[in-house]
């Protein structure tokens, strides 16, 4: 599992990002556009040290990225809340994703979501279905759920 962190404005949630890729057993975390990189106070307060144990790399540009790693046969499933996004839990069985198969999983923007650009490069979207009357999570909070819910179809 990769995870793509995009835009990311508050580096109190870069650092709790950390902290879960690092609880999940994430391969490697891309810090793309103008998300912040360790080392900064605001990120290792939230990581705990996370920001220490998990592979990180930055890249500037986010479609590049992805296009890369869809050529080494990485599933790359955007995470928003926009129409036509599939639940979470039923896109595993779907996309053929495996323990041999990886996902990587971009995080947009705490307010504005995924860039349409890279939306589009991406193999599809997932959503995390919310009951409730509010449609949305914060990015760190929605991160944690995504990875527990991933982490359990491809166990």
């Amino acid at each position: 599992m990769v995870l793509i962190a995009h835009d990311i404005r508050s580096l109190h949630n870069v650092g709790s990002i950390f902290r879960s890729a690092d609880a999940f057993g994430v391969e490697k975390l891309y810090l793309t556009g103008y998300t912040g990189t360790p080392p900064r106070k605001e990120i290792a307060k939230t990581a705990l040290g996370s920001q220490d144990r998990v592979v990180w790399e930055r890249r500037d540009d986010a479609v590049a990225l992805i296009s890369e790693l869809k050529k080494q046969g990485v599933n790359v499933l955007a995470l928003d809340n926009r129409e036509g996004a599939v639940d979470i839990s039923s896109v595993i069985a779907r996309s053929g994703a495996t323990k041999q198969s990886p996902v990587a999983l971009v995080l947009g923007n705490e307010v504005d979501g995924i860039p349409s650009a890279v939306l589009a490069a991406c193999d599809g979207t997932v959503e995390i279905p919310l009951p409730g009357h509010k449609r949305s999570l914060n990015v760190a909070v929605a991160t944690g759920i995504a990875l527990f819910a991933l982490t359990r179809k491809m166990g």
